[in-house]
């Protein structure tokens, strides 16, 4: 049950993070979503939405979906990438929250999704229910 809850989160996560890094890389000025980025972005290192829009969709985007692909298939290492995703993602939310100097809703949600992605891969990985944590089988003659 608890990968099922992780595996979802990194779909939702992926898919939400592909469609808002597309919308900040395409229109980088932030008009047609609402948000001007001379306004949004006049205290931060940016004067457009591309460098986060590019983030968003590659590292939080493409990382997500590619990190349930690799829990799907039960690679090596799999809980300890989920992990890295929810970190990434919780530090991504809160340099976000500090540039922008404000906090919404959705920073709260994703923070949590974040933190809840850290905890069920660390439950995951204590458990030992991957088989990466399986003892090495030794041969005697």
């Amino acid at each position: 049950m608890i990968k099922k809850i992780l595996l979802f989160l990194h779909i939702f996560i992926g898919i939400g993070a592909l469609f808002g890094g597309f919308f900040a890389f395409t229109d980088t000025t932030g008009i047609q979503f609402g948000m001007p980025a001379t306004e949004v972005l006049k205290d931060s290192p940016f004067t457009s939405f591309l460098i986060p829009g590019i983030f968003l969709f590659v590292i939080i985007g493409l990382g997500n979906i590619l990190t349930y692909i690799i829990c799907k298939k039960n690679y090596k290492l799999q809980y300890y990438i989920s992990g890295c995703m929810g970190l990434i993602l919780t530090m991504w939310i809160v340099i976000q929250c500090y540039i922008l100097n404000s906090i919404h809703v959705l920073h709260i949600s994703f923070f949590t999704f974040g933190f809840i992605q850290i905890i069920l891969a660390i439950i995951l990985v204590l458990k030992g229910e991957f088989h990466g944590n399986k003892p090495t089988q030794h041969f005697t003659d």
